[in-house]
């Protein structure tokens, strides 16, 4: 990609920061988590060549305001401040896991601001997204003492008495199960969380969330929903739920996937925003 240059958003709180590079039709990319840093979307951006791309960190993280409100609705606020900062009326919004989710929220309470969404291996939109099955199915790949080490943490983060670097630890201990062959997984890299931005985020997503179905489905936006077929997302599930509500909506699988679509099965972005893009038009 070409040189990047800085992108500053006014929110309410702070600034949310990122980045702009590339020429070409917009996309905006939006990171999981929440409260995950958003600098493991980089290796995305090898697929978006001809675009002109954006990404920022969501609030939770430095460079962006480290402070609230951590809500499903002030994330969407948060897409629509860089959406007017970037000058962007209707780009394409690409987001994963979570951000994926968020995506989707933006096409059904914004319609106008976005000309589609590809969601790779989101939380869903209908009922709790999957996340009950998603949480079971993480526990399972992973061999018993570290899944009971995992446990413990998990539950510390319940009770809201887990430190920062026992939650790091739990990312990098749950790391493997997130890829159809965990043996094979690559190194993590950096791992920055914020657990604030995570509770808070996920503890809102029942807000609005018969709103966001009842307004997809009305089918004003184009989304394509693109699964790993050995994700431990529940696809068959949460992804199909949520791809059948609009006529608009759309669900494909990728064999030899996990969560991480683009690392285990390269050009399978490109392709399925080529496929939208058409879709769209």
């Amino acid at each position: 990609m070409d040189e990047r240059k800085d992108l500053v958003a006014p929110v309410q709180g702070g600034e949310i920061r990122g980045w702009i590079t590339g020429a070409g039709e917009p996309v905006l990319l939006l990171h999981g988590g929440p409260g995950m840093g958003y600098e493991y979307l980089d290796a995305i951006t090898e697929e978006l060549a001809g675009f002109t791309v954006a990404s920022f960190q969501q609030r939770g993280l430095a460079p962006s305001t480290t402070g609230g409100p951590f809500t499903a609705r002030q994330a969407v606020d948060d897409v629509l401040a860089v959406l007017d900062a970037l000058g962007w009326q209707k780009p394409v919004i690409i987001g994963h896991s979570w951000g994926g989710h968020l995506a989707l929220r933006v096409a059904a309470l914004h319609p106008g601001r976005t000309r589609g969404v590809l969601a790779i291996d989101p939380l869903g939109v209908v009922g709790d997204g999957g996340m009950e099955a998603f949480d079971d199915e993480m526990d399972a790949r992973l061999p018993a003492a570290v899944r009971e080490r995992a446990q413990r943490i998990a539950a510390r983060e319940d009770e809201g008495t887990a430190t920062l670097a026992e939650s790091t630890e739990a990312v990098r201990l749950y790391w493997p199960a997130y890829f159809a062959e965990p043996a094979a997984a690559p190194p993590p890299g950096e791992i920055r969380i914020s657990s604030e931005a995570f509770a808070g985020i996920m503890g809102s997503l029942g807000e609005e969330a018969a709103l966001v179905v009842e307004r997809l489905a009305r089918g004003e936006v184009t989304y394509l929903i693109l699964s790993g077929a050995s994700s431990p997302m529940p696809w068959g599930a949460s992804g199909m739920a949520s791809a059948e509500i609009s006529p608009q909506g759309g669900l494909e699988v990728v064999q030899g996937a996990g969560h991480f679509l683009w690392l285990e099965a390269p050009g399978a972005v490109q392709r399925a925003l080529g496929r939208l893009l058409e879709a769209a038009a």
